[in-house]
C-alpha cells in the first residue's frame, strides 16, 4: 500500500542510521529531500539509487498537492531532511498534516534527533522537559523568554553558532547568570563537544573560541 514514510537520517556520523531506514529509502518510489546535494552523500554511502526531489521550507507549500497526488496514485514516498527527524524544527509538518487529512498512511521511523543525546548527556533532569526548538528571531522572542523564566522543567533550544553568545546573554537577562546549562555542538561528529556550566561561565568559554556546528542548549528549569 502506498504511504508516506518519515525517515530520520544521521545528524553527523553516517553509521547512525537504522537498517530499516536504509531499506525504506531503497524501496521508495521517491525521496523528498531538504537539500538533495547533502542527501546524495548519504544515499551514495549506502548505494541507494532512488530518485530524489527537493522539499524544503521555501517550496513545501507549492508542491504539497502534487506530492499528495503522487501518493494517491500508488507511489510510496520517503521524506528526509538534512539531518535528524523531519518536522522537528525542519520541514515535514505540513505534509504529514495533509496526508492525515487525505487518509494517507504516515509511518514515522524511529531514529536520530539532535536534542535527545544532548538532553541525556547534559546531566540535567530528563524526566520532564519542554522542547522550544529555535526561538523567534524578532517578534515574540522577549515575551517567550519572559514566560520561560518561570518554567520549572528542563528547557531545550536549538541555536546557530552565529547567535549563540547573543542568545546566552538574553538567557542571563531572563534566567539569571547562575542558571545551569549544557551546550552541545557537532553531536556524533569528530569535534563533538558538550560544555556544562552556569550560563555566565559558558559565555566566557565560547567567547574565546571560534564556534562551529549546530548547537543544542539545555537549560535547567527554575528552582
Amino acid at each position: 500500500m502506498s504511504k508516506l514514510y518519515i525517515v530520520p537520517t544521521p545528524i553527523g556520523n553516517l553509521e547512525d542510521i537504522t537498517l530499516r531506514a536504509i531499506k525504506v529509502l531503497k524501496e521508495a518510489d521517491l525521496i523528498l529531500a531538504e537539500d538533495t546535494r547533502r542527501s546524495k552523500q548519504l544515499l551514495n554511502h549506502y548505494n541507494i539509487e532512488t530518485k530524489m526531489q527537493s522539499h524544503h521550507q521555501h517550496n513545501e507549500h507549492k508542491i504539497l498537492l502534487s506530492v499528495i497526488e503522487k501518493i494517491k496514485s500508488g507511489k510510496t514516498i520517503a521524506l528526509v531532511t538534512d539531518a535528524g527527524t523531519p518536522a522537528i524544527s525542519d520541514p515535514g509538518f505540513l505534509l504529514v498534516r495533509e496526508c492525515i487529512k487525505e487518509n494517507i498512511i504516515v509511518d514515522c521511523l524511529p531514529g536520530p534527533t539532535a536534542f535527545v543525546p544532548a538532553l541525556v548527556n547534559s546531566g540535567l533532569p530528563c524526566n520532564n522537559f519542554v522542547f522550544e526548538g529555535f526561538l523567534p528571531q524578532k517578534k515574540g522572542r522577549q515575551s517567550r523568554l519572559k514566560i520561560l523564566a518561570l518554567e520549572k522543567r528542563t528547557m531545550i533550544f536549538y541555536e546557530s553558532p552565529f547567535r549563540l553568545i547573543k542568545t546566552l546573554e538574553q538567557f542571563i537577562e531572563h534566567f539569571g547568570s547562575e542558571r545551569k546549562i549544557s551546550v552541545s555542538r557537532e553531536i556524533s561528529k569528530i569535534y563533538e563537544e558538550t560544555v556544562r556550566r552556569t550560563i555566565e561561565e559558558v559565555i566566557k568559554y565560547f567567547e574565546e573560541k571560534t564556534i562551529k556546528g549546530e548547537i543544542v542548549i539545555i537549560v535547567e528549569g527554575k528552582n
